[in-house]
């Protein structure tokens, strides 16, 4: 049975699904709120009592596709057969697999962070910023899990290598640039883990 106050929740996920189908395949600036608004089935009336700026709009957008696309790259990851660089490497392979689909619009916290470049202190950035840090966090805590001694530096590469296949593939339209991306990630991983410990470390 629904309660009292899950009808407003309910609301407020309707306009965030809503602005993240137009946001995410015409972009942020492009799409007004009455757009959202009439996406979404609503008055803007409406809207602006769930969110008091398109800015707050844009920056639950972003917070929406946080936690769901870093699960989905865990998945991705677990599901891979084969040792660590195999399995960093299916990362790369799957999103290569997305990038096919001719509504792939690439990364939207990276076209996000592009439409709001003069604008650094932005709610949404910052929530950019957070995701990828996030990503990077668990990257390198699985690398130090397997025992790589150069794990935060690895860390920072691998999700070098993805940024720049998101807008090089969004540029081309070409998904093989991924997983060329992916097969230079896999080699990194493989050299990383063949180094062992550095110098003046003793194995544990």
């Amino acid at each position: 049975m629904q309660t009292m106050t899950d009808i407003p929740r309910a609301t407020r996920e309707r306009i965030i699904s809503a602005a993240s189908k137009l946001f995410y395949s015409e972009g942020i600036r492009a799409v007004s709120v009455d757009a959202v608004a009439e996406k979404a089935g609503l008055t803007k009336r409406t809207l602006y009592y769930h969110f008091r700026s398109k800015d707050d709009l844009v920056a639950a957008y972003l917070g929406a596709r946080d936690q769901p696309n870093l699960s989905l790259f865990r998945r991705w990851f677990e599901e891979a057969d084969g040792g660590l660089p195999a399995k960093v490497r299916a990362i790369f392979n799957r999103l290569a697999r997305n990038a096919s689909h001719p509504k792939w619009k690439g990364c939207g916290f990276l076209r996000t962070s592009a439409e709001l470049a003069n604008l650094p202190g932005h709610p949404a950035i910052k929530i950019g910023v957070a995701h990828k840090k996030k990503f990077e966090a668990w990257l390198r805590a699985t690398f130090e899990e397997a025992g790589v001694t150069t794990a935060a530096p690895l860390a920072r590469q691998i999700l070098l290598l993805l940024d720049g296949s998101f807008a090089v593939v969004q540029l081309h339209r070409d998904p093989t640039y991924m997983e060329t991306a992916g097969e230079a990630a896999f080699s990194l991983v493989g050299a990383a883990m063949k180094a062992g410990p550095k110098s003046g470390q003793r194995k544990r």
